[in-house]
């Protein structure tokens, strides 16, 4: 502050209540040379003169034996009330014995009469100043001034002391108000600053004398560490009654509130916090519920999921990935005779080992990602059929899925086809698997790009047909060439009337289009019997084999066409 004030070449301004004109004479010429000196000759006109002043004095000198009103009473005034309390006061006296109890009082430090030492005074006021304006900048960056909480950097310093003394089960909070952008939005920031104020005070209310502090931490988000308690609800349904108390122009006010019970004190604070703010995360848009508690287990798996996205670059850079084949049997005739096979994908992570599909497909069709797995295997897929076809001089025709997102891909076309090129194929060895989902999404658009690639002479295969998302009504609109019975029908159909007239239903529907049907997970001799007896044609399952990887699939093929 000291080098600011010399770069304007201003001065702070010192007060000197002093009643003897000499003292104030040589005080005054001491104190010139760094500071602007402002006199005053009792505590009356002190007071007047802090009335009028006080934003600008940056010190007080103040006597202790005056007339009129002494020292003593000056200084009680100055720490009473709010707008003088914050400028130092050095008092000045001869008597010894007055230092303790002036001091105590609330004076800042104590110069002793005769005014002897220049050098000690200026010295004095000078760390006296830097104090309290140090005081100054720290008090306004430790409380945030709208409701007067701590700020979020003050708050985890505090923490962290707190920790070095405290051995309580303490808890993490976040507590954030619904769509408070929306009430300074209609209402008017003002609105929403009485809104702030009162949870906030509401907080303090609530803490008292327990062991807690609290903060706002961002516009209407407020950290609260409090020692456990299992009667969140009952603070929360306190700080709505207390505002709906007091009247505000938005009707409903609602708090979400999230919680890190019982903290891990091996983990540093602001990770208890962004875990409990995730806890407070999850409730949005949730109507039903106001509290939430953080899942360390849906956090490992969150963290996981984190993994994976980060991953799938340099897995498909190295792949990592791994393209399995499973055999497709026809089974009109006597005997069984191989037809084709679908691409699936197999992750074998080199640090987590073999991911299942299960967890990484999902996730990577909620995402978009899904479209750079579709796109390696097609090209995988494309280049081992290429490869058997040279080898075996036939094609086993290969199915790759086609996900949703790709069918908004304007070049989704020209890359199938550069594919084919690159690997020598045509469109007759490489199948279309869309899944039954993508035709509940933009059918215009599906309906286009299905017709267009069957104008080139794709076969397209509709997947896990009967999962529930397309109606009757779009199969007379939708072009196909194949149906995938969806695996749950045919697992349970020898243990559930249900699903075996589904199945049933789903031959029917076959046959009204006109288009054959692939049972999937066949693994029993029944079901095998049962679909041949219904006019399945296609059956694919580990009844007749799992996915195998690209060698072993080779070998298959080998036996095959050596017989």
């Amino acid at each position: 502050m000291n080098d600011i004030l010399q770069s304007v070449k201003a001065k702070r301004k010192v007060l000197v209540v002093e009643d003897e004109w000499i003292n104030r004479e040589i005080l005054s010429n001491i104190l010139t040379v760094e500071y602007e000196v402002v006199c005053a000759e009792n505590g009356e006109q002190a007071i007047s003169i802090l009335e009028r002043e006080a934003r600008s004095i940056s010190l007080i000198l103040l006597d202790l034996m005056m007339p009129v009103m002494s020292g003593e009473e000056v200084l009680r005034v100055c720490r009473s009330r709010d707008e003088f309390s914050q400028i130092p006061v050095i008092v000045m006296t001869q008597e010894e014995d007055a230092e303790v109890p002036s001091i105590r009082a609330g004076a800042d430090d104590f110069i002793k009469k005769p005014y002897n030492l220049p050098e000690v005074i200026l010295a004095r006021c000078e760390r006296i100043i830097d104090l309290y304006e140090k005081k100054s900048l720290i008090d306004s960056a430790e409380n945030d001034p709208l409701t007067g909480l701590y700020t979020g950097d003050f708050f985890f310093e505090y923490i962290k002391q707190l920790e070095k003394y405290n051995d309580v089960q303490m808890d993490a909070i976040v507590m954030d108000i619904e769509h408070f952008h929306l009430i300074n939005e209609i209402y008017g920031r003002s609105e929403g600053d009485k809104i702030l104020k009162k949870v906030a005070s509401m907080i303090k209310s609530e803490l008292g004398d327990t062991v807690g502090i609290a903060c706002r931490c961002s516009a209407d988000t407020f950290y609260i560490y409090h020692a456990c308690t299992s009667d969140y609800c009952s603070l929360a349904e306190r700080i709505l009654d207390e505002i709906a108390s007091v009247s505000f122009k938005c009707a409903k006010i609602r708090l979400r509130i999230g919680i890190n019970k019982n903290v891990d004190r091996n983990d540093p604070p602001e990770q208890w916090f962004d875990h409990a703010k995730q806890a407070c995360d999850e409730l949005r848009g949730d109507y039903t519920n106001q509290i939430a508690y953080y899942d360390s287990s849906a956090h490992d798996r969150q963290l996981y999921h984190e993994r994976l996205i980060r991953d799938i670059d340099s897995s498909i850079a190295n792949k990592d990935f791994i393209v399995y084949f499973q055999p497709k049997y026809g089974i009109e005739g006597e005997k069984p005779i191989l037809r084709s096979a679908e691409a699936l994908i197999r992750w074998k992570h080199p640090e987590l080992g073999m991911i299942s599909p299960g967890d990484f497909i999902p996730l990577f069709e909620s995402n978009g990602l899904v479209q750079k797995l579709d796109r390696y295997v097609w090209e995988e897929a494309a280049s081992m059929t290429a490869k058997w076809k040279k080898r075996f001089g036939f094609a086993t025709p290969v199915s790759v899925n086609v996900s949703r997102i790709d069918i908004f891909d304007p070049g989704l076309e020209d890359r199938l086809i550069g594919i084919l090129d690159k690997n020598g194929l045509t469109t007759s060895d490489l199948f279309l698997e869309i899944t039954e989902s993508a035709y509940s999404d933009s059918a215009d658009r599906l309906i286009e790009v299905v017709n267009n690639l069957r104008d080139k002479g794709f076969r397209i295969e509709m997947d896990d047909f009967g999962s529930g998302y397309s109606s009757l009504n779009m199969l007379t609109t939708i072009p196909i060439d194949v149906l995938k019975m969806d695996m749950k029908f045919v697992r349970n159909m020898l243990k559930d009337e249900k699903s075996l007239k589904l199945c049933e239903l789903v031959m029917d529907i076959s046959r009204f289009l006109d288009v054959p049907v692939v049972a999937e997970g066949v693994e029993e001799k029944a079901q095998l019997d049962k679909l041949k007896s219904m006019g399945c044609q296609i059956i694919q399952g580990y009844y007749f084999s799992k996915p195998l990887p690209a060698e072993e699939f080779e070998h298959l093929l080998e036996k095959e066409f050596a017989s």
